[in-house]
């Protein structure tokens, strides 16, 4: 028989592992509101296929107060202003379907920051993972160069994986409706989840449903446009808002 003792402290030295601190939002102004469930004025859209502002439903149309993103073809929601020094919230809902190339893989999407250059899937930036099994891991694109949270500085490199795995994540599997079997940030499929990103002075820090999962320093580029992806699965966005740090 274990000890009450014991077994307490081996919980909550496991809980303290997996996420050890809830959100600590750095002071800040009044929201700009990205979107308010109605329109896309503060974005533009691409896809390869269509091009810029050119989208008319096809990737991206609103339902319900919701950004439905269909994933048929990889794209983006990109906003028309660039942005520093802020604190972003939105929250996210996977669809049920899969498009090639990902069909039958983890559900993918992301929200990319500190996005610059010429329109392209990836362009230079850097990435918040939301993806089955990965919401919270830091995806680096195109060149961009931060260090981790480690104290390694590591570049984007166009065509190869170059990334840091969010706090206490587990193996992973490339399939459909996969959970970190070392305990999962996300909700239930088809809940809400609200994703939090903080970028101050070259500083980044991730949260998943009011958890740390992820922080780095030493941004290469501390200004840019933001996206939200179309990355061949069926997602949905919402509430998302933009407030200014002071």
């Amino acid at each position: 028989m274990k000890s009450p003792v014991l077994a307490a402290a081996v919980t909550g030295a496991l809980a303290a592992v997996a996420w050890a601190q809830t959100a600590a939002i750095p002071a800040h102004g009044p929201a700009i509101v990205l979107f308010d469930g109605t329109d896309f004025s503060h974005f533009d859209t691409f896809s390869p296929s269509r091009g810029l502002n050119n989208d008319r439903g096809y990737l991206f149309s609103i339902e319900n107060g919701a950004i439905h993103v269909s994933g048929e073809e990889y794209g983006f929601l990109i906003t028309k202003e660039d942005y520093e020094n802020y604190y972003l919230s939105a929250e996210f809902k996977w669809g049920e379907a899969t498009h090639a190339p990902r069909e039958g893989k983890a559900r993918d999407a992301g929200i990319l920051y500190d996005v610059t250059g010429p329109f392209s899937i990836w362009p230079s930036s850097v990435e918040f993972q939301i993806q089955e099994g990965a919401t919270g891991d830091i995806y680096l694109c195109n060149g961009f160069a931060l260090t981790s949270r480690d104290g390694k500085r590591m570049t984007g490199r166009p065509g190869q994986y170059v990334g840091v795995n969010r706090i206490g994540k587990g193996p992973w599997k490339d399939v459909t409706g996969y959970r970190d079997p070392n305990g999962d940030p996300e909700k239930s499929h088809g809940e809400w989840n609200q994703v939090e990103l903080v970028v101050q002075g070259g500083h980044v820090t991730y949260y998943v449903n009011g958890k740390l999962v992820n922080k780095a320093s030493q941004t290469a580029v501390t200004r840019g446009k933001i996206i939200f992806q179309s990355e061949g699965s069926e997602v949905y966005y919402r509430n998302i808002r933009l407030y200014p740090l002071k």
